[in-house]
């Protein structure tokens, strides 16, 4: 093969990550391992990271965020190590990425975390409604920010009537500003019709769980940091095949699988988008349909990766994520994963009371799991009401239904009706409720309960 005939490939845009530390604001990761973390976006969003610097400030600049100083070096820096992007591990306002664009000139982009994010989203966004959720959080995002992106046209426009000017002290548009123009109001209705498009999808989300608490089957949802192992769990509880990859944010759209608890019970295992610090507001907004799913849970499963070193503020950032959208409340259990990774398990032993109701697993190769399945259990068994229950046998229905969604505890065959004792979702009381005796009643002899 010639060298003429050789595919060509795109050489990856090189980026200088750039952290910024501001005196009292609060913070989960000290900016070390945030900028470790931003690394890890960057190269999931196909970046060469070629460096990093910092700056701690009293206060932000109003202009560039970082000092005029900071923004002299950085100039040096891009230079010296021909930065194509200067990475901003947090969000710029519109007026800072304008000030630093125009700093930097058109031969280094500026971009921040979320502008990151939302491009990792937009890349691994493969159903219709992942698209249409991703695709509103960019133009919320980028409404704000268009000031910069029309001036070539202005630029272009030779001649007088085509430059901005006054004629008789009445300011003429130019034509820059009139496309920017036209533009935000299409923007402005795309938004509208995304958002109109998105109520649907969440009507019939919610029509759906409508649905599916009728058939009183519990809900799981899988919740955890992003990269935490929530797919390899949901695979090796429900033998399924979800794509799996070891970079952030591998899956965004939703999954729901049937597995069976240790009773024999079926329950239902939905794995979520994956969470991390700074989440952009206009995700967590955009994807309010499909996170819902999280807040309507009968019982959450919250993944931690045990090995990684922020295992701890990872695991708060979820907790304010799931306060954000309603489901901080929900009952909850920890799966400790990747424990086979760990050299020592002395570790483990000593992390373990950080986390509430916590199981130590591996999603890999299967320990722990049945420990994981009945401590949800016993978490699911807590709101269901205890019954007892006469029902003839010409009530099929309703023997399959309390064999299938109930936990019997003790059960008796007559020569007419069966007999069962134990627990059932509160919603199917009412299908109960013509054959209910109360608890204790004598009907011959009895075994006693499980």
């Amino acid at each position: 093969m010639s060298r003429e005939s050789l595919p060509t490939i795109s050489p990856r845009e090189r980026a200088l990550l750039v952290g910024v530390e501001i005196d009292g604001q609060a913070r989960l990761l000290p900016m070390p391992a945030s900028l470790r973390e931003l690394a890890l976006l960057a190269q999931t969003a196909n970046l060469d990271v070629i460096g990093e610097t910092g700056q701690r400030l009293h206060s932000p600049n109003p202009k560039t965020l970082i000092g005029a100083g900071k923004v002299e070096e950085l100039q040096e820096l891009a230079e010296e190590l021909a930065a194509d992007v200067l990475l901003f591990d947090d969000e710029l306002s519109p007026r800072h990425q304008r000030e630093l664009e125009s700093a930097f000139g058109d031969g280094v982009r500026v971009l921040d975390r979320t502008a990151l994010i939302l491009d990792i989203f937009a890349q691994h966004a493969h159903t219709r409604e992942g698209a249409l959720q991703v695709e509103l959080a960019q133009y919320e995002y980028r409404l704000p920010r268009l000031t910069r992106a029309w001036t070539h046209l202005a630029r272009q426009a030779g001649g007088g009537a085509g430059r901005s000017g006054s004629v008789g002290g009445v300011g003429l548009r130019g034509p820059g500003e009139t496309q920017l123009e036209v533009d935000r109001r299409e923007i402005g209705r795309r938004i509208a019709q995304l958002r109109r498009e998105l109520e649907k999808v969440r009507a019939h989300r919610s029509r759906y769980r409508a649905r599916r608490k009728q058939t009183a089957v519990p809900v799981l949802a899988l919740v955890g940091y992003t990269n935490a192992g929530k797919s390899t769990l949901l695979n090796r509880l429900a033998g399924a095949d979800v794509y799996v990859a070891d970079q952030l944010f591998a899956t965004l759209d939703p999954t729901t699988r049937r597995i069976r608890l240790p009773s024999g019970a079926q329950a239902l295992v939905t794995d979520t988008v994956g969470f991390i610090q700074k989440l952009p507001t206009m995700l967590v907004a955009a994807f309010r349909a499909t996170l819902e799913e999280i807040a309507e849970a009968d019982v959450l499963v919250h993944v931690v990766d045990i090995t990684h070193p922020d295992a701890v503020a990872q695991a708060e950032s979820v907790r304010l994520t799931l306060e954000e959208l309603g489901a901080h409340e929900a009952p909850m259990v920890t799966a400790l994963n990747k424990v086979d990774l760990l050299d020592d398990r002395r570790e483990l032993v000593s992390r373990i009371d950080e986390f509430d109701r916590a199981v130590p697993v591996s999603a890999v190769s299967g320990e722990g799991l049945p420990a994981l399945l009945a401590t949800v259990e016993a978490e699911l068994l807590r709101p269901m009401a205890a019954i007892e229950v006469h029902l003839p046998y010409d009530a099929g229905r309703l023997i399959s239904l309390f064999h299938e969604y109930g936990r019997i505890e003790h059960e008796e065959h007559g020569p007419e009706a069966v007999l069962l004792r134990g627990r059932i979702p509160r919603s199917l009381l009412s299908e109960f409720s013509a054959f209910r005796r109360p608890r204790g009643h004598k009907s011959g002899r009895r075994q006693p309960a499980a």
